[in-house]
């Protein structure tokens, strides 16, 4: 079952590897475990997702894409999943990170307003960046730690409920 659902979500692999922007990657965007599904595949490029929505850095998608290349795991899950830290998600997400951030190192949170400007971002990130890097560090760790059970454990009970499932209908007969 969780093959189906994501099989459908996925892009065709061919126009991906055929992308003119992509090219330079070479021969290592032909390698069939970033296209597979299986329990493997799809819980490893969960944790590469989930860590990677949590960093707060530009082109999280392509750190996240080198990285299932890497690793051998689903390419197109692993950049998908980045999505989940979007404009609308991220600020309680990293403000949710400041937060535990500075709980677990003891440090007192700061008052601060958020400013579209160089000089703030340069202010912020020597007094508050420490603290919401950690913070970032933490819950991509862990969120990618859960994701990849999450998905490994859903994998096995959908397969076995599958097998049961089957093994009832041929009792049957």
């Amino acid at each position: 079952m969780p093959k189906k659902i994501l099989k459908r979500l996925m892009p065709d692999p061919t126009k991906i590897k055929e992308h003119k922007h992509l090219r330079y990657l070479g021969s290592s965007l032909h390698d069939a475990n970033l296209w597979h599904l299986n329990r493997k595949s799809a819980s490893g490029a969960m944790a590469v997702g989930l860590f990677f929505a949590w960093m707060p850095v530009p082109m999280q998608m392509l750190l996240a894409a080198f990285c299932a290349i890497y690793c051998r795991v689903n390419l197109p899950l692993s950049v998908i999943l980045v999505w989940i830290s979007n404009p609308i998600t991220m600020p309680p997400m990293f403000y949710g990170a400041y937060l535990l951030g500075a709980r677990i190192l003891g440090v007192e949170t700061q008052k601060f307003e958020f400013e579209i400007s160089v000089q703030w971002l340069v202010n912020s990130i020597s007094t508050i960046g420490p603290v919401f890097i950690f913070g970032c560090l933490v819950c991509g760790v862990a969120s990618s730690i859960v994701g990849y059970l999450g998905i490994r454990l859903f994998w096995r009970w959908s397969v076995l409920s599958q097998w049961r499932a089957s093994r009832a209908r041929h009792h049957k007969k």
